[in-house]
């Protein structure tokens, strides 16, 4: 296990790949961490030095107790700037994929492509995220993380829908299909909000490079060409 100090947030990381390879961030769902990339990493590193953090609030990194979607962007960056990772693929799944893209809204040089796995999108007014059952004893994350993200997804910045038509970069939306808990029709409205982006739909579920981890694979090779 690795780790970098970013702002005063000691960020826990897996690393995987040649270091000479591109840089890859692979970037975990609400409640997971590092380790949720096993099932695909070590493919992934064949082309790619491939970097799976874990975000503030989980597992190995600090649980500063301050928890938004905008910090974890933040949080990303500095891991980038700490150690100069430019430009690289990002890869989100879940919550991951918010951070994902608010990181292609508002700093595009400083990727290269980005894939966004099953996520849920929010757009103002859409229907409420319910909070997750609460887990006594340990657990791999901090609950207050789970209640203030839950509150943003459930009151969104509009800024966040608005800015997905400036994004400059290729972005390939992997949808899970009907099976998954994320609503499927804003994953369409928002591949279709973000020039040139790439829609696929590998109905498995909400958990795609877990559960059909060829599949995933298969995806993001093509779109990385």
């Amino acid at each position: 296990m690795e780790h970098a100090d970013v702002d005063g947030v000691r960020l826990a990381y897996q690393v995987t790949g040649e270091p000479d390879a591109p840089p890859m961030i692979l970037l975990h769902g609400l409640g997971s961490g590092a380790g949720s990339w096993n099932t695909v990493a070590a493919q992934l590193a064949q082309t790619h030095r491939v970097y799976a953090l874990y975000l503030r609030g989980h597992g190995h990194s600090d649980w500063p107790g301050k928890y938004t979607l905008e910090l974890m962007r933040d949080d990303v960056l500095g891991f980038l700037d700490a150690l100069a990772l430019d430009p690289a693929v990002l890869i989100g799944h879940s919550m991951g994929g918010n951070v994902a893209l608010l990181l292609a809204e508002e700093y595009p040089r400083r990727l290269s492509r980005v894939i966004i796995e099953d996520s849920l999108i929010p757009v103002p007014g859409g229907d409420a995220v319910p909070l997750p059952p609460r887990r006594f004893g340990p657990q791999a994350y901090d609950w207050q993380l789970a209640e203030a993200i839950l509150a943003q997804l459930n009151a969104p910045d509009p800024a966040w829908w608005d800015k997905l038509a400036d994004i400059t970069i290729p972005v390939l939306l992997i949808a899970g299909g009907p099976a998954s808990p994320a609503p499927q029709d804003l994953i369409i409205k928002a591949a279709e909000r973000i020039p040139g982006c790439v829609l696929t739909t590998i109905p498995i579920g909400h958990a795609i490079h877990r559960d059909r981890p060829a599949d995933f694979l298969a995806a993001v090779r093509g779109f990385l060409g």
